[in-house]
Parts: structure tokens; sequence; C-alpha cells
């Protein structure tokens, strides 16, 4: 089995706040993450290179022979057969950006010392047509994702057949277009896949009077509430709770939008709750291009995007009928509460709404991932605890009410 070493570059922040918490590999696009593709794709083990306060819950595995990947790039068929076919000691090059190499530990532990690859031989394939696919903004994993669902779709279910779908279910388009893992509950379905593929992941639930549109994936042991209306280019990640209306939107593992509400061209990291009616806006009403705000240059940027809604990372909740505007981002361990919209920028560990904030206190905000990971027989690990005390002291310069 290949020893595959998933690295982050500089790229890595323009996927804050989800990657204050995870690698860029580790980040889910399509049906699966990143860095399960290329466990599939070279059959190999995953490591990392990442940002020093994720290297406890994500270390590096060093072997006689390693292949290092750049972690915002996705397999694709020509990139596959060149990682393949490269010898010891040469490297893929893009733009003269290092995509992937072969390296024994002598030479891997000089590149790391030196940040040189002067004695590794690059093949460069700039202008290979289709060689390269890499995300290089977050607001690529809700744009792509409809096109990543049913790439991952076909894959995914290449000479397997579907468990047989009940008949209280309709299905629009091809059946074949419609698979389900085994333990699903699906009853009194409608279920469209005339514009992609639809999948349901092992022992989901999907209740009564949901209407499904592909291409859309439904992870394993999810739950979709009755009477659900989801869009296709959504991702409801394993173990989450999705219910109201959800357009091309990912739900990461473990988060919950259980009730009414629109979610659009949204992403929610893992153990986010959205409470009872929240809303969020995704297109402006004189219909401008949206600005998000950029952890790289520390203010609003174009986005190139007429729709885009919130952008919401690890641990943070929101109370019933809280309104989120067009374009916003919401860091780790937020709680946002109350009347009116809140600002597009809410930095971690806020505590509060439109009418003002204050900071998360990191006890306060520990307890509570504790106790809703215990909800579900999960537990919050001491290197977790670190990587939260690093985002608290990390963000402490967005929040602008400390300094007063």
């Amino acid at each position: 089995m290949k020893n595959i070493i998933l690295f982050d570059d500089e790229n890595w922040k323009n996927f804050l706040p989800l990657t204050y918490t995870r690698p860029t590999a580790e980040l889910r696009l399509g049906i699966d993450k990143i860095s399960e593709k290329w466990a599939y794709a070279l059959a190999g083990k995953i490591s990392y290179i990442t940002k020093d306060h994720l290297t406890k819950k994500y270390p590096i595995n060093i072997e006689v022979e390693n292949i290092l990947i750049n972690g915002s790039v996705l397999p694709t068929r020509k990139l596959e057969l060149l990682i393949k076919d490269l010898e010891l000691n040469e490297a893929v090059l893009y733009n003269e950006d290092l995509i992937a190499a072969r390296l024994d530990q002598k030479q891997f532990a000089k590149m790391i010392e030196s940040n040189s690859m002067d004695e590794i031989r690059g093949i460069d394939v700039t202008n290979s047509e289709d060689a390269i696919i890499q995300i290089s903004h977050i607001t690529d994993l809700f744009s792509k994702n409809a096109e990543f669902i049913i790439k991952d779709f076909k894959r995914i279910t290449a000479g397997r057949v579907s468990e047989p779908i009940s008949s209280t279910n309709t299905i629009l388009g091809k059946k074949e277009d419609v698979f389900i893992e085994s333990g699903v509950n699906i009853e009194c379905c409608i279920l469209n896949a005339k514009n992609g593929p639809i999948y349901i992941g092992k022992n989901a639930l999907v209740m009564e009077g949901s209407m499904l549109r592909g291409p859309l994936a439904v992870m394993e042991k999810a739950v979709i509430k009755m009477g659900a209306k989801i869009y296709g280019g959504t991702t409801i990640g394993p173990h989450c709770k999705a219910g109201g209306e959800i357009n091309n939107s990912m739900l990461y593992a473990y988060s919950n939008k259980g009730h009414e509400g629109y979610l659009g061209n949204s992403i929610l990291g893992e153990w986010c709750n959205l409470g009872a009616d929240t809303n969020t806006s995704n297109l402006k009403n004189n219909y401008d291009e949206v600005k998000l705000w950029s952890y790289v240059k520390e203010s609003f940027v174009k986005t190139g995007l007429t729709f885009c809604g919130l952008i919401m990372g690890d641990h943070s909740k929101s109370g019933i009928n809280t309104m989120f505007n067009t374009g916003t981002v919401v860091g780790v361990s937020c709680n946002i509460f109350g009347d009116g919209f809140p600002r597009n920028f809410i930095p971690s560990f806020s505590w509060g709404g439109a009418s003002g904030y204050k900071t998360y206190l990191l006890d306060q905000a520990i307890d509570t991932a504790k106790r809703v990971m215990e909800r579900s027989n999960q537990t919050l690990e001491e290197n977790d605890i670190e990587i939260l005390q690093f985002i608290l002291l990390e963000s402490a310069k967005y929040r602008s009410w400390e300094k007063k």
C-alpha cells in the first residue's frame, strides 16, 4: 500500500474558517473528502503535512518511499497515471508549483529542511489539458459540488447494484441514477434524478414526504426530516439532520439544519446547528456580485458569484429565527442569536448578534462542544481542545470589541 502524504500550501488560508480545524485535503467535495478520493485513486494510506496546530490530530507518516501530493488538488486520470509513473525523486509541476512528488526518506528530509527542490527532477504539466483540477477558494466547495457528486457517483457505484427501493417512492428519471446503500430507510418520497444522480449512504433515514433532486449526496446515518425540499448540488454529511429547504449547500459531519428555513449556496462545518427558522440570503436585492470576507486580504473581496450564502466554521450555532445576510462568514465556536441581521463577518468565539457581541469564553465553548458530542457518542479529545485554544488566540485580532 502506497504511503501518501497530502500537504497544505499557502492556499490553506483561502479555505478558512473550515481549515482552522482540518487540513485542506480533509475538505469534502462531492460525495467524499479529497483525502478519500486520493486513497481510492492510488490505493494508499493517508497522512498529512499541515499547520503546526493541527499536526497532533493529523500527523505525518514517513516511509522508505513516499508520494507527496498537494491537498487542494483533485485526482484526474492523467494525474493518477503521471504519479504512478514517477521515478524516485521526481515531481509533477504546474505553473512551477509542486503538485506531486515521489520521494525517498533522505530526499524528503532534504526538501522539508531546505524548502527546496533543487535535487528533484520536475515534470511540467502546465500545458497538459485536463491534467490538473485544483480548488482555490472556499466558494469552490459549493460551486463545484454538483460536478463532483456526479463524478463520485460514477466511481462509487461502478459495477454495483443499489439496494431495492420501496415502491412507495416516486422516481423521476433513470432508476439507475438513484443508488441507496444497505440499511437505508426511505418511504413515500420523490426522488428526481433527471438532472443528476442521487446517492444515499448506509443507514440513512429519509422521512416521508421528502422531495430530493439530484445531483445529491446523503451520507451515512444522515436524517432527512419530513417534507424536506433538497435541491441539486447538495451534500448532507454523515450523521447530519436536514430539513426545510436546502439548495446547492454542504453540511459537514454531525451538523444540523433540522427545521424550516432556507439554506442556499452555503457550507456548514462539523458540529454546527441552525435553530428553527434560521434563514440565509444567497442573492442580493440588486443582483450585484457578492463580496465575502477573505482571511488572506483581511477584508471583503469580490467572489465573482451572484449566489453566495453562509460559510460557518465548526462548532458554531444560531438561535431560532436568525437571519444571515448574503455572503456571511461565521468563524469557529460562535453562538449567534437575536433580532436583525448579524454582521457579514463574525470572528471565531463570538457570542451575540446584531445588537452586539462579546467573546465566547473558552471554558464555556469547550463545555458546550463536549455536551453536543456526547449526544452522538463522540468525545472532544485533548487534541481538539488544543486546536480550539489556538483558534481563540489566533482570531483575537478580529474581535474588535476586545480592544475597547
